[in-house]
């Protein structure tokens, strides 16, 4: 596998953290770098295990799991994204009770939402027999990038757009797992 090729792959993985990052930024006040940090390290830690885990789990996995993973990522980022919007309408001053993304289950949940397409490339690359380690490495790096760059622009447009931003930003999620929902029935 080229240089360039990897590169998309792991640019391409990295679309749904980076979406996911600017909704996390836009619900909060403050991105502090120990926020930045802790999600910039679960997306791209998730990112590079899901293709060894698809990669070691080979073809008897895969056909169980294909049928529901978009339902899986669906399911996750409907249920985060719709906690936030609950918690931005039922907090009318916009301070108590918001909730962090970058901590406990929503940051678990919404790193294996956004790294579940992971898994399938991870199964296609032991189909290829390419050696997993390298491409786990490029594609979690990228995938920690790309979160850390969509943080920063949603918690720049959040600082913009002012109160409220959680409801922008679970909509974001809701509208990543429709998207994802949508890409798998299509196709």
């Amino acid at each position: 596998m080229s240089t360039l090729t990897l590169i998309g792959i792991a640019i391409g993985l990295a679309m749904d953290a980076f979406a996911v990052a600017i909704g996390a930024g836009l619900t909060l006040k403050v991105v502090t770098p120990r926020q930045t940090f802790r999600l910039a390290w679960h997306f791209g830690l998730f990112q590079a295990l899901m293709p060894i885990i698809g990669w070691l789990a080979g073809l008897t996995v895969a056909e169980y799991i294909a049928p529901v993973d978009h339902w899986i990522a669906f399911g996750l980022l409907a249920a985060i994204g719709g906690k936030m919007i609950y918690e931005a309408l039922r907090n009318e001053d916009g301070e108590s009770g918001r909730s962090d993304p970058t901590k406990g289950w929503s940051l678990i949940l919404l790193s294996v939402a956004t790294s579940i397409d992971a898994l399938a490339v991870g199964l296609s690359l032991a189909m290829l027999n390419v050696d997993i380690w390298y491409p786990a490495v490029v594609i979690g790096i990228v995938a920690a990038v790309f979160t850390i760059v969509g943080l920063q622009l949603g918690r720049r447009f959040g600082a913009l757009l002012g109160r409220r931003m959680e409801v922008i930003g679970g909509l974001i999620l809701i509208g990543i797992g429709v998207k994802i929902l949508i890409e798998h029935l299509a196709g």
